[in-house]
């Protein structure tokens, strides 16, 4: 007889599907254009302008106004750099950054605390966020254009799941979040 190892399920293990990373510049076009070359020279690719959708008067908003930039990432840029966003927050995350879904989201304060990046005095200094989308084989069937189906239960990625993968592929600690007591 054969010794049989107990096999993990091909079908369980997580991948990183996407990275966003965003910069929200606000109805200033001299801050858009920072934003821009900031995604840019972080990335080195060109990055797209996100669009007002609603008038708010309040804020200056009116349809069709650009008011930020992002950049989606999928496939082999996105470990190298998701390496890079995280030695900027020095390998921590918060729990409150994991949803229940398998996604992460985070900010960066400064756009110079990111490796491989300098300081340039005409842009100063911006802050970006930065969110990655994880996921099994066999999401598909959430996106596929004929015969959609929603994803079964023990198929989603949980909170638990999404730290875990984290902790073992990029090597991050969660912060604790220490409550102070008042007297």
């Amino acid at each position: 007889m054969t010794d049989k190892k107990p096999q993990k399920n091909i079908m369980k293990k997580i991948k990183i599907s996407k990275l966003t990373v965003n910069i929200g510049a606000g109805k200033e076009q001299a801050n858009l254009n920072k934003a821009v070359s900031v995604l840019k020279s972080i990335t080195g690719k060109d990055p797209v302008k996100t669009i007002t959708q609603k008038r708010i008067a309040a804020w200056g908003l009116r349809p069709g106004l650009p008011i930020g930039c992002k950049l989606t990432l999928r496939k082999k840029p996105v470990p190298e750099l998701l390496k890079r966003l995280l030695n900027a927050r020095d390998n921590m995350l918060s729990e409150k950054c994991f949803d229940d879904l398998g996604n992460i989201s985070f900010g960066i304060k400064e756009h110079i605390d990111i490796p491989g990046t300098n300081y340039d005095p005409k842009i100063g200094i911006l802050g970006l966020q930065a969110s990655i989308t994880l996921e099994r084989p066999g999401f598909r069937v959430k996106k596929r254009k004929l015969h959609k189906t929603k994803l079964g239960h023990s198929h989603k990625i949980t909170k638990k799941e999404a730290i875990d993968f984290m902790k073992e592929n990029y090597n991050i600690q969660i912060e604790e979040e220490i409550e102070s007591e008042e007297d």
